[in-house]
């Protein structure tokens, strides 16, 4: 117990004035913090229950990925039967139809029918969920080729849309500044976004479920427009209408269904302005084969019209009047600066695979968290009060030890939890009170042990060794437990639960450090300095 080498002592003390030091940018004013070297400006962040903010539920809309789903196998169809050796390797085939829910179409060489079959089967896999096929392939009519979407694939193809949307949400919500948004999936098809500190969910719901789905494609010049109108329009074409306030009284226009260049393409948009008018405007940038593409497409339809369609609306159609090159281009339509601002962060992080529809909307306001921190602090100042009062009246000295490795214990769960960039929530502020109350367990318990000791006669030093050594087998044991406990409830909870798990953990964690090894540093300091033969404990 006396053999305490001073390198541990050292060790200890800088840990413990490193928690003091990291803690401490949680509790200062932001300007304050902001003035602080970069390495002293982490701080645990406020959830939305105790900042305020915005919470959303978003639900995919399954119709529209189902869509998408089909209108990508189209592409891939063509794809495949354009050979890669040239014309001569090409497989001619009649219109696509994709009614039904499946691909359909004929393939004019019966010879090569089987080979078509083959290519398409390459272009297909298994579903990663089942190991099944995600598209059944077969053959009708002897010429006929139709395709459709398995249950497997079709489940494969909503994960990944939901693993895709949830990566893009954060993408779109962190490009608007926040601090520490949760974006999380619930069940299969919904996504849980909260916003700590935002005020204004009418902004985030419009940045946010914006598909953002940008597509070139050219108008179809032999389109009839009285046909049109009654809804009947030549094959491998399609109405598209014309976005709110756009199209100068045209309701819609007759496009093409083979997308001439898709959003997929970008690198970069941003705001800008029209330097004729002044009208904000979204300025973007393709990639070389992007640029390649658009550059060839315009060059082979000088005097037609190409239209630029977001989310199946038509924002313009303008006429091609030379070859457009250096791969940029300008969105222009009924902007203002914001709405601008927001179509090209969403068109940079990428277009959202599936529709997302709000479901549920809710707006805590800072003063309900502003409460709730208040009452969640005096619950806690009471709870820390009432244990360093009881511990010095029942243990003296060593209670005196315990209290002040009780108040190392919260710098260094506030510190941890700053370094890992954590939010704290009303739960977790649950979690940190309990965590205070069970953070003297240990010390009852070494303690106690060496009250049992010195009752059997033992001297003071052989006593307090046994104390701490015995009872920190049952300490470890059962934080042990307690960290299972918390592991499992992190990993199958979800928000405030999580938060929970993640306060009690570190608690437990920083209080069997500061109640066994740092306890021990203190009382073996004061033993070895003072060596008594006595002790009232």
């Amino acid at each position: 117990m006396l053999d305490f080498p001073r390198w541990k002592t050292i060790g200890i003390s800088i840990i413990l004035l490193l928690g003091i030091l990291f803690s401490i940018p949680s509790f200062l004013p932001e300007k304050t913090r902001d003035s602080l070297p970069s390495v002293l400006q982490a701080k645990v962040n406020l959830g939305l229950d105790l900042a305020g903010g915005s919470h959303l539920l978003l639900e995919a809309d399954i119709a529209d990925l189902r869509k998408t789903q089909l209108a990508n196998m189209e592409k891939t169809v063509r794809a495949a039967m354009r050979g890669e050796s040239g014309p001569d390797d090409d497989i001619a085939i009649g219109e696509l139809s994709t009614t039904g829910g499946k691909i359909s179409f004929l393939v004019r060489d019966l010879a090569k029918l089987d080979e078509a079959r083959e290519r398409l089967f390459s272009e297909t896999r298994g579903a990663q969920l089942t190991g099944q096929r995600d598209w059944n392939i077969t053959v009708v009519d002897s010429t006929r080729i139709e395709m459709t979407p398995t249950g497997a694939g079709q489940a494969q193809a909503v994960a990944n849309a939901m693993d895709t949307a949830r990566d893009i949400i954060d993408k779109r919500v962190n490009a608007l500044g926040t601090r520490e948004p949760t974006i999380i999936r619930e069940g299969d098809d919904r996504v849980v976004v909260q916003v700590p500190g935002l005020q204004d969910p009418a902004a985030l719901k419009e940045l946010i479920g914006k598909t953002a789905r940008l597509e070139f494609r050219m108008v179809d010049a032999n389109a009839d427009p009285a046909e049109a109108a009654a809804g009947r329009v030549p094959v491998g074409s399609e109405i598209v209408p014309y976005a709110e306030g756009e199209g100068s009284g045209a309701a819609f226009e007759v496009l093409r269904r083979q997308v001439m260049i898709s959003g997929e393409q970008l690198i970069d948009a941003k705001q800008s302005y029209d330097p004729q008018n002044n009208q904000p405007v979204v300025s973007i940038r393709f990639d070389s084969g992007g640029s390649n593409t658009f550059a060839k497409v315009t060059a082979q339809s000088v005097g037609k019209r190409f239209a630029m369609v977001l989310d199946g609306k038509v924002l313009s159609a303008p006429s091609i009047n030379e070859p457009i090159l250096g791969g940029s281009a300008q969105i222009s339509g009924s902007f203002s600066v914001a709405s601008a601002n927001a179509l090209a962060i969403s068109l940079r992080s990428g277009a959202l695979p599936v529709k997302m529809t709000v479901v549920e909307e809710r707006t805590v306001t800072p003063e309900l968290g502003a409460d709730s921190i208040r009452k969640g602090a005096i619950a806690g100042i009471i709870a820390t009060v009432s244990v360093l009062v009881l511990m010095i009246v029942v243990y003296g000295r060593f209670g005196v030890y315990a209290c002040i490795a009780l108040i190392f214990n919260v710098f260094l769960i506030i510190a941890i939890m700053a370094g890992f960039n954590a939010t704290l929530t009303l739960p977790g502020i649950a979690g940190f009170v309990l965590t205070i109350g069970a953070a003297v367990d240990a010390n009852v318990l070494i303690n106690e042990r060496i009250r049992e000791e010195l009752k059997r006669g033992r001297k003071v030093f052989q006593a307090v060794e046994l104390g701490y050594s015995e009872a920190s087998r049952a300490i470890f044991d059962a934080n042990v437990t307690n960290v299972i406990a918390a592991s499992l409830m992190f990993w199958f909870g979800s928000g405030p639960i999580k938060g929970f798990a993640v306060v009690l953990t570190i608690g437990i964690v920083t209080s069997v450090f500061t109640a066994v090894t740092v306890t021990r540093m203190f009382v073996a300091h004061w033993l070895r300095t003072k060596r008594p033969t006595t002790i009232n404990i």
